[in-house]
């Protein structure tokens, strides 16, 4: 089974794919969010938060696309609720949060030799600390992609957290 929930929740509104008889998750998405978050060890919780707390200070009116995936808690930013428009990700492993760039990360200029990665599309930041964040480095590419983002994000839209697909089967959230 693919997913167990496949929807999108809305400022706390509930949409069932027609694809599922599993019932909807419960609650705000900020609380299903939270019971995701759950699952890992509380010095992963504290991480997760304060990287999500940093990225939302750099694009604000993003649009946050949950996924709790397969292999990785998945939190996107971009300015609408298609997955397609996303420009970062925030990969919550059980070690570890990654920053990913999700349009163009090949062509995104690296001085700093930080991004990973060797697809076509795609590059990640393994973050040794939320505050990796705020460094100059990072920054950097996090204006640059958005700068080259295919639709922009309106940095005066409201925020707002979307709760895109739960998967039935996962691996687990903590070290073993």
């Amino acid at each position: 089974m693919r997913a167990a929930w496949n929807g999108a929740i809305i400022d706390g509104l509930m949409a069932k794919s027609s694809a599922t008889k599993a019932a909807p998750p419960v609650g705000s998405p900020q609380i299903q969010l939270n019971r995701f978050l759950a699952k890992y060890t509380p010095a992963m919780v504290k991480a997760s938060k304060a990287s999500m707390a940093r990225l939302r200070l750099q694009v604000p009116g993003a649009v946050e696309l949950v996924y709790d995936n397969y292999n990785a808690l998945v939190i996107g930013f971009g300015p609408s609720e298609r997955a397609s428009e996303a420009v970062l990700s925030l990969a919550l492993m059980p070690r570890w949060v990654t920053l990913c760039f999700l349009q163009g990360g090949p062509k995104l200029p690296d001085p700093n030799g930080l991004l990973r990665g060797s697809g076509t599309t795609v590059r990640n930041v393994r973050l040794a600390s939320p505050a990796d964040l705020d460094t100059p480095a990072v920054r950097a590419l996090i204006r640059t992609a958005l700068a080259r983002a295919k639709v922009p994000i309106e940095a005066t839209g409201r925020r707002r957290m979307i709760i895109k697909s739960i998967s039935a089967k996962q691996r687990p959230r903590r070290p073993s």
